[in-house]
């Protein structure tokens, strides 16, 4: 699992490493305050749907390289002057296969994904860090939305994510004004999961990993999926999707694993199966 990029402009790469049960992807390109490129994009896409069916795996870390995590799709890439301009349509066409689905299979994929977050996380970057089950950021960090103040309107599921996430004011706050949040505030808001001191931030984020990872992963992810089904369906829908979910996590060896460390009143150990 490797999308190494070798050209001779800064396109950056999205740098993939298998540690264990733990995928580590790190946005690499530091020049541009790691904003993510078409190529870096598509690379994104392939590893995370690899990952969706890889039973290996039990959890995902995204970090930035350098002192940000994400500026943002790269639109400077996109309009560069010289290049043909695109046919009408070009955005609606290409974008549900590229950045929109970077943050549908974070949001989805049925593995904990947790996002350690230093300086700046703009745009699609703070996107994709919402996106995550959760986000761990120094406390100098700052989340921005800056669309209404480039002239174009939302994108990248920030008008879905944010009002969930802090309600409609806040959520306009951001949006609509355009303001930055530092992480402080973003954890008091419930906007991410933790702020902590820049110093502390890997090994915070090490130390959820590590958690995650060592958790039964089955119901992990059958939970992921039933807390956002819940997010548009009733209750009745919703007790209905957790009884199913239920019948499916009761057959995992993590569930009998489970059961019998309370019996022998000792910590599970789950494999993750």
């Amino acid at each position: 699992m490797s999308h190494e990029l070798d050209s001779t402009r800064d396109d950056g790469s999205l740098a993939v490493r298998r540690d264990g049960p733990v995928l580590r992807l790190t946005l690499d390109r530091p020049s541009r305050r790691n904003a993510l490129s078409h190529s870096m994009i598509d690379a994104f896409v392939d590893t995370l749907t690899e990952a969706a069916t890889n039973d290996s795996l039990r959890a995902i870390l995204i970090r930035g390289a350098g002192d940000d995590f994400c500026a943002g799709a790269d639109w400077i890439a996109t309009n560069e002057s010289g290049q043909q301009r695109p046919r009408t349509g070009d955005l609606v066409r290409r974008i549900p296969h590229a950045a929109h689905r970077v943050i549908e299979l974070i949001h989805s994929i049925q593995l904990p994904v947790v996002c350690a977050v230093r300086g700046w996380a703009v745009g699609l970057g703070c996107n994709l860090a919402l996106a995550a089950d959760f986000t761990v950021a120094a406390s100098d960090a700052l989340f921005w939305e800056p669309f209404l103040a480039r002239g174009f309107s939302l994108d990248s599921g920030s008008s879905w994510l944010l009002p969930r996430l802090v309600g409609l004011t806040r959520a306009k706050q951001m949006l609509l004004l355009g303001e930055q949040v530092d992480a402080s505030d973003a954890a008091d808001w419930g906007l991410i999961y933790r702020a902590v001191s820049p110093a502390d931030l890997d090994n915070a984020a090490e130390d959820l990993v590590a958690r995650l990872a060592s958790g039964p992963t089955v119901a992990i992810g059958l939970a992921k999926q039933a807390i956002h089904y819940g997010q548009h369906a009733t209750l009745s829908q919703s007790m209905t999707q957790e009884l199913f979910n239920l019948e499916l996590s009761c057959r995992t060896g993590d569930f009998k694993e489970g059961l019998a460390a309370f019996r022998e009143r000792r910590e599970p150990d789950f494999r993750g199966r």
